[in-house]
């Protein structure tokens, strides 16, 4: 509360107290005044003071960013001057800086109360509800540190709840039997103003012990929070919104079928969100596996989106169609009907049967994509000679198609030029290049096929030296290994008996 009329609103403190005759003399200013001693507590605010910042209270630390001038006093009192005019301006501008770059709802709350107390009133409620009744509050008083408490609406006064029904009571109103949200005192004198937002009130901001001549200050401040939790609160929305296609669209793990193991990687680009236009895939046929991979023109969301279209049709057309030359005829055909022009993919596609005996046979078409490495059994590196046209855009294309034999612990390896176009190196502008790539994997035939994946993702991220790269993806199909020699058991050996 303020101190009555005549009555001097100093600090009962030990340390420097202002002259009688200087308090009396300031106590009829018009400009407001703040005394402090040199370690920056407040000792003495003049009535215009008071008025002006009403939750500054002798005994407390000076404001952060307080606007005024200073003027050194000698004998440890410093004296602050505010200027009247302009302070509800900056009360204002402050708010927007601060709130501005704000993203994140729970910030945005806990910020509100903060600069409602600090220069507005006493203490501050802000209520958000949530479902069923129930409702989120950040609350502070005087000093004391922003608390977050969950409440029932039903718990709070009726001024309350007809302001976030819309419907605010144009006059101050008695918190009934006192509240510890607002400093605890028995009957606090509040104002309470809705905070709107596009769908209308979105919460409600309760300021106890409020001058009038801040009224209109704490509806301008109330505006700007409305635009300030909007806009968080749309961030988030879209966040959310966000992770649900990025959920969906990243790669699936491909599926366990008999006789062959899959190895991958998947890396995007820093510059993308967390999906790109890189993608593998796979689905099991008859007798093995159809499998995947490619990339799509662009970056970002739109080459996320293509990435999306181009695995959900290979999902449903490979239950019509199982051979892969005349499986990439069919989706060339699908994406010159249903893609922008100029968005095209180059791609891979195979498929795996089990051979008798052990290993796959895999036949491979090819759409425009770098070819695919084989790593024989001697350690030795083989590049299938794949060629074929992009995929989407051209109505009469020309894809190649290969058979390859895989004996028991051979792989086939799929990769994006993500791994091959990487620059790194000495000078950091340097491509990786296919040769460079052959040359690492010779001998690492004996690898599972998931520590093949990840062996072409590290060669390539150590090319890179942690410069920015393109999207990277990598396939690993091998042929299960043939187990040698059977399981071993424990054979009980019957002693003789003898017989009288």
């Amino acid at each position: 509360m303020n101190a009555p009329m005549g009555a001097p609103d100093t600090a009962a403190l030990s340390g420097t107290v202002p002259d009688a005759a200087l308090v009396r003399l300031l106590d009829h200013v018009d400009e407001g005044v703040l005394l402090c001693d040199d370690t920056g507590f407040v000792r003495y605010r003049n009535p215009a003071a008071t008025a002006m910042l009403p939750a500054v209270h002798p005994g407390m630390p000076l404001p952060v960013n307080l606007r005024g001038r200073r003027v050194d006093l000698g004998a440890g009192q410093v004296a602050w001057y505010l200027d009247r005019a302009d302070d509800t301006a900056a009360f204002l501008a402050a708010t927007a800086r601060r709130l501005g770059g704000m993203l994140n709802a729970d910030r945005v709350c806990k910020a509100t109360v903060e600069l409602a107390v600090q220069s507005l009133g006493q203490a501050a409620l802000l209520v958000v509800p949530t479902r069923r009744g129930r409702a989120r509050c950040w609350h502070a008083a005087g000093a004391t540190p922003v608390r977050q408490d969950q409440v029932t609406l039903a718990a709070m006064p009726a001024a309350v709840r007809d302001t976030l029904d819309g419907n605010p009571v144009a006059q101050p109103f008695l918190w009934p039997g006192g509240t510890p949200f607002l400093g605890g005192s028995a009957t606090p004198a509040a104002w309470a103003v809705p905070i709107l937002a596009a769908g209308g009130p979105a919460a409600a901001l309760v300021v106890a012990e409020l001058p009038e001549t801040h009224l209109d200050a704490l509806n301008d401040f109330a505006a700007r929070v409305g635009a300030a939790l909007e806009a968080a609160q749309l961030y988030a929305a879209q966040s959310r919104v966000a992770a649900t296609l990025q959920e969906s669209l990243l790669p699936e793990p491909p599926p366990p079928v008999a006789g062959l193991a899959w190895g991958t990687a998947y890396r995007p680009a820093r510059s993308t969100m967390q999906i790109g236009g890189d993608f593998y895939g796979a689905h099991p046929i008859s007798g093995g596996a159809m499998f995947f991979l490619g990339d799509v023109s662009g970056k970002g969301v739109d080459a996320a989106v293509l990435t999306g279209q181009v695995r959900h049709s290979l999902r449903a057309l490979r239950r019509v169609e199982d051979d892969p030359q005349r499986l990439l005829h069919v989706l060339n055909d699908m994406l010159l009907e249903g893609v922008s022009e100029g968005r095209f993919a180059t791609m891979v596609l195979g498929t795996a049967q089990s051979r008798p005996g052990g290993g796959l046979r895999l036949t491979l078409a090819g759409g425009g994509h770098l070819p695919p490495l084989v790593l024989r059994a001697d350690g030795t590196v083989e590049t299938v000679a794949l060629r074929g046209m992009l995929v989407g855009v051209t109505d009469t294309p020309t894809f190649g198609q290969q058979s390859v034999r895989l004996e028991p612990g051979e792989s086939c390896l799929l990769f994006t030029d993500g791994v091959t176009e990487a620059r790194g190196g000495h000078r950091g502008d340097e491509m990786y290049g296919l040769r460079r790539l052959t040359t690492a994997l010779a001998g690492c035939h004996a690898m599972p096929a998931p520590a093949l994946a990840e062996r072409v993702e590290q060669l390539t991220t150590d090319w890179l030296g942690g410069r920015d790269h393109d999207d990277i993806a990598v396939l690993a199909v091998r042929a299960a290994p043939v187990r040698t020699g059977g399981p071993r058991h424990l054979h009980s050996v019957q002693r003789g008996v003898a017989v009288s």
